[in-house]
């Protein structure tokens, strides 16, 4: 599907990956772990929060505290270091993320 568009290097690799997991239960590659690079394994935090924050035809949309409990329940497909930096960013708000917005742009 992506092929023929010219990303940047580090955006193709991330979305490629994705769908990887940490204990290389994910696709396309079952890479594990390291083999992941970072932007995918912050991608993937973000993607599984954003579709179980959403309303899906079969199911409502979920709460931050199921997509926090389902992260914890499922920590071995996440990167811990990853989901601790989530944590904090939801813990106070999401206000710290904001700040971190403006000083960028």
């Amino acid at each position: 599907m992506l092929l023929g568009i010219d990303f940047p290097w580090p955006v193709r690799e991330m979305i490629l990956q994705h769908h990887e997991r940490m204990d290389g239960s994910g696709y396309p590659n079952g890479l594990m772990g390291n083999e992941i690079c970072l932007g995918a394994r912050i991608l993937a935090v973000s993607d599984i929060t954003d579709a179980m924050m959403n309303a899906r035809p079969y199911r409502r949309a979920l709460g931050i505290e199921k997509v926090i409990s389902e992260l914890a329940d499922n920590s071995h497909l996440y990167d811990p270091d990853v989901c601790k930096a989530f944590m904090a960013i939801v813990a106070d708000g999401g206000e710290s993320l904001k700040k971190a917005i403006h000083i960028i742009y």
